[in-house]
């Protein structure tokens, strides 16, 4: 059968490529093509566009290129009409998703998505365009069941695709990859994971850096994301005290003592990793101001909104200074609230389910269309 993804970040591309692994392994016959990354296309997707060319971050941003998206957008359908497949998986990036769900339920194309859009966070009202065009919902966070079975959509929990992405990781040795990245040979991490678009980066990075002076016996390591080329980060490491690992944010974090995170799925990988941390958030100033009136979440990380309670810090906006910073990067290097956090981890990741979430996934949307098929 044919498949057709579409991802839009480089989250999406990660948990794109355990799909495409695990359709192919169910379906021998498959073919995958896609919007992802190079991880969707070495698993096997023959891709179509790749996400740095579409991910706009914030309202203002989306906006100022109106022009480019509705170009993707046309050429997404005709993408799509020429492939022809039996089945159309979304993975979250629900602006522009959304919009290409509509069209296929209209041209009689079946339709998944895997990995929800986050309307439980803002503009809930989108429930009644997903229950008109979506055939299937796959979601991997617990609470996000009991959220569609109150507006009467029936969705399955597949559990949480990053435990099979860092389950199938091979192990780093520490003392070679510090040796491979010319990291301190001694001093503990502190890892810096400001994003992976632009815009966001060059706001969080500063901010992080800010408070190296004040840490000396600490190395604070920048994680480069796959979709920025090193060269964009050279200004970033001028002190001697912070370090550069691209694309191997796993690693990193896998060898790490804290953390600095900018507010989005990577609170969850640092969650799994079981090193405590703060989460950031700091958006374009207009972009926050319509965002803080749309959004009614109490908490902005998905550590906090799974745990329904505070267990890491978040410092967001106007919170998000180099003071705050120093305090609480104090706080979880040593004591009751770094022990707290490792601990709540630990209940976290039993919410979250065992292996298996991509493997499932495939398996029901495998299932779905053979029983169509009879």
């Amino acid at each position: 059968m044919k498949y057709y993804i579409i991802a839009g970040e480089a989250s999406g591309d990660l948990h794109g490529s355990n799909l495409i692994t695990a359709l192919l392994a169910q379906d021998v016959n498959a073919e995958v093509r896609c919007w992802g990354g190079d991880l969707m296309q070495q698993a096997g997707g023959d891709l179509a566009k790749h996400y740095k060319d579409i991910a706009f971050m914030g309202f203002f941003e989306v906006i100022a290129n109106l022009n480019s998206i509705f170009k993707n957008i046309k050429f997404c359908k005709n993408d799509i009409s020429e492939f022809n497949p039996d089945v159309i998986i979304f993975i979250d990036y629900s602006g522009f998703n959304l919009r290409i769900a509509k069209w296929a339920k209209q041209n009689k194309f079946r339709t998944n998505y895997y990995i929800s859009p986050q309307i439980w966070a803002s503009r809930e009202g989108r429930i009644e365009k997903i229950k008109r065009d979506v055939d299937a919902m796959y979601v991997i966070l617990p609470f996000e069941k009991e959220f569609y079975a109150k507006h009467n959509f029936s969705v399955q929990f597949v559990g949480h695709p990053l435990i099979d992405a860092i389950a199938n990781r091979s192990e780093v040795e520490e003392n070679s990859f510090r040796s491979e990245h010319h990291l301190n040979t001694d001093k503990p991490i502190v890892a810096l994971l400001p994003g992976s678009r632009k815009q966001e980066v060059q706001k969080m990075l500063s901010l992080m850096l800010s408070v190296v002076g004040d840490f000396p016996d600490y190395e604070f390591v920048i994680a480069g994301a796959p979709s920025l080329d090193k060269n964009f980060y050279i200004p970033f490491l001028k002190n001697p005290n912070v370090g550069f690992v691209s694309n191997k944010t796993y690693d990193l974090l896998s060898i790490s003592h804290a953390a600095f995170v900018t507010s989005g799925t990577a609170t969850l990988e640092t969650a799994m990793f079981k090193i405590p941390q703060v989460v950031c958030y700091k958006a374009n100033w207009l972009s926050y101001q319509i965002a803080k009136r749309i959004i009614t979440l109490e908490y902005i990380s998905l550590v906090n909104l799974i745990m329904k309670r505070e267990v890491v810090k978040e410092l967001i906006q106007g919170d998000l200074t180099s003071k705050n910073l120093q305090l609480e990067l104090k706080k979880i290097i040593d004591g009751p609230q770094r022990d707290a956090q490792i601990v709540a981890y630990q209940e976290l990741e039993k919410q979250l389910g065992g292996v298996g979430a991509s493997t499932n996934a495939a398996q029901l949307i495998v299932q779905n269309l053979n029983s169509e098929n009879i």
